[in-house]
């Protein structure tokens, strides 16, 4: 079992230990910022043969934002090397088809993970911590079954329950702070596309599911705003701070546009696509 404090460790890409699964596992639009259209199960065009990905370094220049953006929350390898232990697909065919199916599965479990890990670390959060614990735990034991036993998860079921505590995390935490225009806000009901939001006060706000896809967000504090599912693609957090936002995930700071002046919470990475 993996400690508590680790989960930002393990939870971290490690493309070196994983085969490609992501560059095959997927569905792809070429629309959304991919090389092109492609059907789950079908290897990328530019996926070689040792797993990795022959334009990696160009990916900026070639526009493909999909790309960049994409995180697995390490499940990449844990499905490669504890799973599977270490059999390449490419070598052992076989394997292919449940190694995909897993891969899919075995990311939702580690996003899971991610936003628990987050809610325990939040000290207002100490009313739930032990059902936050518990259901940490309950959730990373998953990762440790066989694949034919992983695949018969109720995945939909566990998410409820997550989400539960999640939510009741979020209360929690922005109710630290002052009322801000969207604190209230029901999920997904926010349309902030494109929006002006630099002098919006978002401190608290539940802003979960919003899509603020090109809006402006430069130097806004996003102090105890609940961040998840929001859709930050080309989304301007230059000089924000995001360093005590909550359920932020590398995949949303990857589709945005920073800066060095951006705060991101700790266990997040700065893009190299930024510039500084």
């Amino acid at each position: 079992m993996v400690e508590t404090g680790d989960y930002i460790r393990e939870l971290k890409a490690d493309c070196a230990k994983c085969f490609g699964l992501c560059c095959v596992a997927l569905y792809f639009s070429a629309s959304e910022g991919f090389p092109s259209d492609k059907e789950p199960g079908w290897p990328c065009q530019h996926l070689q043969s040792d797993s990795r990905c022959a334009v990696y370094n160009d990916l900026s220049q070639r526009g493909l934002k999909g790309c960049m953006a994409f995180d697995c929350f390490g499940a990449g390898q844990q499905v490669s090397q504890i799973s599977f232990a270490g059999i390449d697909w490419h070598q052992a065919s076989e394997t292919a088809p449940a190694m995909f199916k897993l891969f899919l599965v075995m990311r939702q479990i580690h996003e899971m993970l991610w936003y628990l890990q987050d809610a325990m670390q939040q000290p207002t959060a100490t009313s739930i911590m032990a059902e936050l614990e518990s259901m940490l735990k309950e959730t990373d034991a998953l990762t440790g079954l066989l694949p034919e036993d992983l695949l018969q998860i109720d995945i939909d079921a566990l998410r409820q329950r997550v989400n539960q505590l999640l939510m009741q995390t979020s209360e929690l935490v922005r109710g630290e702070y002052a009322n801000s225009k969207y604190k209230k806000k029901p999920s997904g009901e926010a349309r902030l596309t494109g929006a002006d939001l630099r002098k919006t006060n978002l401190r608290g706000a539940n802003l979960r599911g919003a899509c603020l896809i090109a809006a402006d967000l430069r130097g806004n504090d996003l102090s105890g705003t609940d961040l998840l599912g929001v859709d930050f693609r080309d989304t301007d957090i230059g000089g924000t701070d995001m360093s005590r936002s909550l359920f932020l995930t590398q995949a949303q700071i990857n589709s945005a546009r920073g800066d060095h002046t951006t705060r991101l919470p700790e266990g997040l990475d700065y893009p190299r696509s930024w510039e500084y």
